[in-house]
């Protein structure tokens, strides 16, 4: 019975992730003042979510999203 749980963690945490991320557009639509979030508002939320520190080593720690500069 045991084994049948650990597959389902990934998809927990998935659902999670969407609705912490549901939420945080929420919160910036009710902070507006349009009646829509325009797309670089809805930018700004997932790249503050994205560049969020999270547990140690988890994400980018300079906030640029890596990648690979000259």
């Amino acid at each position: 019975m045991a084994s049948g749980e650990s597959g389902t963690r990934g998809h927990d945490r998935a659902a999670l992730d969407e609705i912490d991320l549901a939420g945080e557009l929420m919160i910036a639509a009710s902070a507006s003042r349009a009646e829509r979030l325009a797309a670089e508002q809805i930018d700004e939320v997932l790249l503050a979510r994205h560049r969020a520190p999270g547990p140690a080593g988890d994400g980018p720690a300079d906030g640029d999203g890596g990648g690979s500069g000259s």
